[in-house]
């Protein structure tokens, strides 16, 4: 078994990511509150059971280690307005004795379960926030890649991940379970360690717009 996830505070000047517990259930749920037309495409529970259940869900991947799953809380007046997590984290198998193996905590993972509500996005908090997760992975865990999914039907979020200067790698055939509860394909994007530096810029760059 993977040893867990340990959880950390992603803080910057609009936006905190602080770790997800159950005592965010209500937050989210009033986070999510009349938006179902801004979640057409992502699965946001509208219910404390489900909402627990999405949360227990994540906290149970993190204890496996492989996600660390954040409430995306505004700076300004503290309110929680989304969630957002790594997951899918994975070490590969470098052998004993290749540097790779002592050096580097995690090789990859996808940022995804990712959702805000209608006060916050298209603001510098979604900006923010992606910056902190990609700033993390890359430079204290020291990843090679990090991976995108969005349904590729969802032109916003697809838009969104070309301006923070994610690659397109295609689209993936009934990949997951859709929103609508359909097999979905899914639209893949990624950053690799190589692009990190460029990325940050262009993300610091619209920060200071």
């Amino acid at each position: 078994m993977n040893t867990p996830v340990e959880g950390m505070v992603l803080e910057g000047q609009h936006v905190r990511l602080e770790p997800l517990t159950s005592a965010h259930v209500d937050a989210l749920l009033a986070a999510g509150a009349g938006e179902s037309e801004l979640f057409r495409w992502t699965t946001v529970p509208t219910s404390p059971a489900d909402m627990r259940r999405y949360i227990d869900t994540a906290l149970k991947w993190q204890a496996e280690g492989t996600a660390l799953p954040f409430a995306t809380v505004r700076r300004s007046d503290g309110r929680v307005v989304g969630s957002t997590r790594f997951f899918l984290i994975e070490r590969w198998a470098w052998p004993a004795g290749h540097p790779e193996h002592a050096a580097r905590r995690y090789d990859g993972c996808e940022v995804g379960y990712t959702w805000l509500n209608s006060q916050a996005i298209r603001t510098a908090l979604n900006t923010e926030a992606k910056f902190l997760m990609l700033r993390h992975a890359f430079e204290a865990w020291r990843m090679h890649r990090v991976c995108f999914h969005t349904d590729a039907r969802n032109e916003r979020s697809r838009n969104a991940l070309l301006r923070i200067g994610a690659k397109f790698e295609g689209v993936l055939r009934a990949h997951r379970l859709s929103a609508d509860l359909a097999p979905r394909d899914s639209a893949r994007y990624s950053v690799i360690a190589a692009e990190w530096p460029v990325v940050r810029e262009r993300l610091r760059a619209r920060l200071e717009d």
